[in-house]
């Protein structure tokens, strides 16, 4: 059914009515006037003000620059797969946070130089003749200009003037805020150039710029800024742009200060390059770690053992050992060499392998070269898988997670660490025969060694461990010495091509004069198309007129718009144009009865499209006019989904129809009497799962033969025709049928629903009510059922009604002035 619903909506929209447009344009001619001035005065006003824009670039492009020293052998480099991946890496680093903090760490523009001009503070950044020097690791006032007044002698007063006893600081080394309480008022204090600002809000000093010197007097400011804030500032300003996607980046800005925008493109271009190369360097970087931490480890035993070696010595006095006993020692001391070698890559492979086996990323395995491992396939594969997981590394910031490009990266890195980890399986079984080798060799020399001297034997021992700590100590220098070389000997892959520049730029905002142009277009526009998308999407009621234009169902009445806050307006209010409203549509139904020869009990059911029309408000007026005529009456609430009419009767919803239908309750004990008299009401009651069962049952056949033995009027509170088809299961019980429209609500496409019913005949009986009517200087009017006027405003709006007339406020007039029709 609702679906049904909103496609007759759609069905029913009309074709857009020129004529309406041109009239609802032609009476909006005061926002015409008004938009126009707001937007002539809005554009003189921003220049007088406005301070004029500047665009400038700077143009960099990306480079394969290898490292000369690099051999196969080193294996230190770090690869990022080619100029293409190093554009777009480089282009996902610039847009990056933490390459802006860098830039605006380095040259300071939390810091804004200012002087007052006639309509604004003007940045004046390197053209201030003094600079600020910030003590480290304090709190400095944040958001607030600092008046800076220049005296005779170089000396200078400070001003600040706080207009709250709370202020905002920032530490611009740990990058924290606070807040600290300041004195209100504006604080003074007289410094010396060179002088050391020491106060709890503002920590450095002030010192001339070279070159410059100081007009006593004069006036200038700096405020320091929220860091974070000038971070997100320019990264938003900064434009990237990369032609034809080849290996040139272009990057520009705009702002009002020149000088500013050359410093800010210089300074990320270096701090970019400085990144690019230390990330080019990070496997160097790595390994250095890697052998310092070695060193370190190595350095300490080797000490240890030579201590150790010399007060072995001069303890047991043993200076000359004879030649065959050096000649096994020697060798015990070569095997001890090898057999540590041996151990030394077998724990590169282990711990290899369970990287490979526990981490997603790696680009931070020291190269397999500080292990000695020289095996072709190793080396080759471990740079593969390095390269793949460094574009990984490099998408995840640019491609969508479920891209397929991640899932051919890894599978192309889980074929290889298949392949490395086989091929650590064949390299450890050689290297575990070739220990089981060596040890059979030591402990032929080591037997050998037991028929000397115990002395001698106990010497010997020392001085192998020193000989092997001295020989790892030298292997692990040299290749610290290697990697230094290798990283030094890296340069950047960015070529500055164009370095960011003033050569005269010219500013890029528009001409003051032409913005006045601008400034009616603009004023013309918004009246314009207010009035279009009213018109275009108005597909509401607003008079009874197009009712009976789009529908040939007979209007019964209309009512008037009630401003009480309960629904009972004719009870409480029996004079007002409202009631007479519904006194018109109590006779136009007696007409009805009359008229179809409908004798004994008669029934009305009240519906509407959909919630918010005033069914239940129209429901419980016409109950009420019936019960005030002396009949008796009852109001039945079968919107069993959404009940309402309990309230406006200061009654409970505790028991109701719902009890009745489901066999709980006897009609007697459903049945509540209210303040009208004449007039009962039976609530919904409960909310019940299944409320179309419940209205199509024995027991509403029922409900309504018990309540004709016993009432002259039955008015049924019935849900919303267009979300539910609970109100048509119920026409049978009713004589004659109300459907609720509602002015300035009810859409036009809903009436067709109700439309097509009528026409094919499935609804007899029916009839409007519109609701909410407001008419600019009239009351309104009522209708008679089908025969033109009947009942309604115009017959009693002067002498029988009681609402009040108010005289229009000032505020009143003004919202006339400017209501649009």
């Amino acid at each position: 059914m609702e679906e049904e619903f909103y496609v007759t909506e759609s069905q029913s929209k009309a074709s857009f009515d020129i004529k309406a447009f041109l009239f609802r344009v032609l009476s909006y001619w005061k926002l015409f006037v008004l938009f126009i001035s707001i937007g002539i005065f809005i554009v003189y006003q921003q220049n007088i003000r406005k301070q004029q824009s500047y665009r400038l670039s700077t143009q960099i492009s990306i480079e394969e620059e290898s490292n000369p020293l690099f051999t196969s052998n080193t294996s230190l480099t770090f690869n990022y797969g080619g100029v293409s991946g190093k554009v777009q890496t480089m282009i996902t680093s610039l847009r990056s946070r933490s390459i802006h903090e860098k830039v605006v760490d380095n040259i300071e523009f939390y810091i804004t130089y200012l002087k007052q001009s006639r309509f604004r503070k003007d940045d004046i950044y390197t053209d201030a003749p003094f600079r600020v020097h910030l003590t480290p690791d304090t709190n400095q006032l944040v958001g607030v200009p600092i008046k800076v007044t220049f005296l005779e002698n170089e000396r200078y007063e400070l001003s600040i003037n706080f207009e709250s006893n709370l202020a905002r600081t920032q530490n611009f080394t740990s990058k924290k805020k606070s807040n600290i309480d300041v004195p209100l008022g504006v604080f003074k204090k007289q410094y010396s150039f060179g002088d050391t600002i020491d106060l709890p809000y503002v920590n450095g000093m002030l010192y001339l710029a070279e070159g410059r010197t100081v007009i006593p007097n004069e006036e200038y400011f700096f405020k320091l800024s929220n860091f974070d804030a000038v971070v997100a500032k320019y990264r938003k300003k900064l434009v990237i742009d990369n032609p034809r996607n080849s290996a040139i980046i272009n990057l520009s800005m705009v702002d009002v200060n020149k000088a500013k925008i050359v410093d800010y493109l210089n300074e990320t271009v270096k701090v970019l390059s400085e990144d690019q190369l230390s990330r080019k360097n990070q496997f160097v970087t790595n390994t250095i770690n890697f052998i310092d931490k070695q060193l370190d480890r190595v350095k300490s035993q080797l000490t240890l053992n030579a201590d150790s070696l010399n007060r072995y010595k001069q303890k047991n006095k043993i200076f000359n050992i004879d030649e065959k006993s050096v000649t096994i020692n020697s060798k015990l001391s070569s095997l001890e060499l090898d057999k540590d070698d041996i151990n030394k890559r077998l724990a590169y492979y282990i711990s290899l392998k369970s990287y490979l086996q526990t981490s997603n990323a790696f680009t931070e395995v020291p190269a397999p070269s500080v292990a000695g491992i020289e095996d072709a396939n190793i080396l080759a594969n471990i740079g593969k898988i390095n390269n793949l997981s460094v574009q990984k590394s490099k998408y995840g910031s640019t491609v969508r997670k479920d891209a397929t490009i991640f899932a051919d990266l890894n599978r192309q890195i889980e074929g290889l660490k298949t392949v490395l980890l086989e091929n650590i399986s064949s390299a450890s079984n050689e290297l575990k025969r070739e220990l089981s080798t060596v040890n059979t060799k030591i402990a032929i020399e080591d037997a050998k060694m037991r028929k000397l001297p115990k002395a001698q034997q106990r010497l010997f021992d020392i001085q192998r461990q020193y000989t092997l700590s001295e020989k790892t100590y030298n292997v692990f220098l040299a290749k610290r010495g290697e990697a230094d070389i290798i990283k030094s000997a890296s340069v950047s892959d960015i070529l500055i091509i164009d370095p960011a520049k003033d050569t005269g730029a010219t500013p890029i905002d528009l001409k003051l004069s032409s913005r006045y142009l601008f400034a009616i277009i603009g004023g013309l526009l918004p009246p314009l198309l207010l009035a279009f998308l009213l018109t275009f999407f108005d597909n509401k009621l607003h008079n009874p007129q197009v009712l009976e234009k789009i529908s040939s169902i007979p209007l019964l009445g209309v009512v008037g718009k009630n401003d009480l806050t309960n629904n009972m307006a004719v009870h409480l209010k029996p004079k007002s144009t409202i009631a007479e409203a519904f006194r018109s549509i109590r006779s136009s139904l007696q007409y009805f009865y009359k008229k179809h020869n409908l004798e004994g009990t008669k029934t009305v059911m009240v519906t509407s499209s959909v919630s918010g029309e005033g069914k239940t408000f129209c429901s419980i007026n016409i109950a009420t006019v019936f019960a005030m005529s002396g009949k008796k009456t009852i109001l039945v609430g079968l919107d069993l989904r959404k009940p309402k009419i309990f309230g406006d009767f200061d009654i409970k919803n505790d028991i109701g129809v719902v009890n009745y239908l489901i066999g709980q309750k006897d009609i007697d004990q459903v049945i509540q009497k209210t303040k009208v008299q004449d007039l009962d009401v039976i609530t919904c009651g409960p909310i019940p799962p299944n409320p179309s069962e419940l209205l199509i049952g024995e027991k509403m056949d029922m409900l309504i033969k018990n309540l004709k033995k016993t009432y002259d009027y039955i008015v049924l509170d019935t849900p919303p025709i267009g979300l539910v088809a609970d109100a048509f299961e119920l026409l049978e019980y009713a004589d004659a049928s109300i459907y609720v429209v509602r002015q300035d609500y009810t859409k036009k496409g809903m009436v067709n629903l109700i439309n097509d019913k009528y026409n094919k005949g499935e609804v007899k009986n029916i009839s409007f009510i519109y609701n909410g009517y407001a008419q600019k200087g009239k009351y309104g009017y009522g209708y008679g059922y089908g025969y033109g006027y009947g009942y309604g405003y115009g017959s009693y709006g002067n002498g029988y009604n009681d609402d009040e007339t108010l005289k229009k406020s000032f505020s009143s007039k003004i919202k006339s002035f400017f209501k649009i029709s």
